[in-house]
């Protein structure tokens, strides 16, 4: 068992990141890496052929928020201001551009008059800011932009609002899209209670965190940044009856995945409420409660590769990669999907 960063690099030609998704939806790709065997190449719509009848999958039901807000500094200048969480009192915990400039008492003015006021500095380049000219998600949803992934090479444009959510988003404040749930169409949710695969949600609000790499040679000294998330209770007494039972539990996405296992570390089991997790999975990690794992393919070196391979085998996971590669799969959130099998 390798924690050598080194380890879970791979080579990724530029031409394999995808631009923009897949139309429809479950048109994507889907390889299927089994506990033994080699690879098997699908497609995402053909989900439910490779569940078994009683299968439990748990999603991250999270909404995308508009959180890159653009404008102007007083005298001129751009400036970005990127939210990342709702704090009391009407005021947000943000990232700012350019942050030499922006202060405390500065304002990043907006199109059509709406304000972002920089209240306080916080550790780590943060701020505290205010939103004036209106109500937070009414400012959101007129000025913001879709928080596409820095390896998007593009500005967002207007239908990424719609392909960038999941179908089933319902609430929360989340800055990246749980990017598994991407694929998931009304008729393929039709197609899996047709087989008999039970679903459930949960909430994990995603942080920029999931896209903070890893630069430690040694990767267990990396440290998560904590990430809030919710059980309700219709969802905790179906995962811990499917548990009990002995039946599958495929988690769509690394957050459920470590919201779940989050759960079992606390409690040896899943609770309803509301907790924060900084879990690091990492090889040799015990999993507890997921089975299986629908992902999309991640960045060399990054904690989503680490989580993988620690469910399906580090060699495993990175030859199954360096297929996708060949097979031309298309990479990262806009790309193409992978069931994988704990080994």
């Amino acid at each position: 068992m390798s924690l050598k960063l080194a380890d879970y690099r791979y080579d990724l030609p530029e031409e394999r990141i995808a631009a923009y998704p897949a139309v429809p939806r479950d048109a994507s790709r889907l390889l299927v890496l089994p506990p033994q065997g080699p690879p098997v190449h699908s497609r995402f719509r053909e989900l439910p052929g490779h569940l078994l009848p009683g299968d439990l999958l748990v999603l991250n039901d999270t909404r995308v928020v508009k959180a890159r807000l653009l404008g102007a500094r007083p005298g001129g200048g751009a400036a970005e201001v990127f939210l990342l969480r709702p704090r009391p009192e009407g005021l947000w915990e943000a990232l700012v551009r350019p942050g030499k400039r922006l202060g405390p008492g500065t304002r990043v003015v907006l199109e059509g008059g709406a304000e972002v006021e920089v209240v306080e500095r916080l550790p780590a380049g943060g701020r505290l800011v205010r939103l004036r000219g209106g109500e937070a998600q009414a400012v959101l949803r007129r000025f913001g932009h879709v928080p596409l992934p820095p390896y998007i090479r593009r500005e967002d444009e207007p239908g990424d609002a719609r392909r960038y959510q999941t179908v089933f988003a319902r609430e929360g404040h989340s800055v990246a899209a749980p990017t598994a749930g991407l694929h998931f169409t009304p008729r393929l949710f039709s197609a899996l209670a047709r087989r008999g695969v039970e679903v459930c949600r949960i909430r994990l609000d995603v942080g920029p965190g999931t896209f903070r790499p890893v630069t430690r040679d040694d990767i267990s000294e990396h440290r998560m940044d904590p990430e809030p998330y919710h059980v309700a209770p219709e969802a905790a007494g179906r995962i811990n009856r499917g548990l009990r039972e002995g039946r599958r539990v495929v988690a769509v996405g690394t957050t459920v995945t470590r919201a779940l296992e989050d759960q079992m570390a606390r409690h040896g089991e899943v609770r309803a409420g509301s907790w924060e997790t900084d879990l690091f999975i990492l090889p040799g990690f015990r999993f507890r409660a997921v089975a299986g794992l629908v992902t999309n393919f991640h960045l060399p070196g990054s904690t989503l590769v680490m989580l993988v391979c620690a469910l399906a085998g580090r060699e495993r996971l990175l030859g199954a990669y360096r297929e996708a590669v060949d097979e031309g799969y298309r990479f990262y959130s806009y790309g193409d999907a992978m069931l994988a099998w704990r080994t």
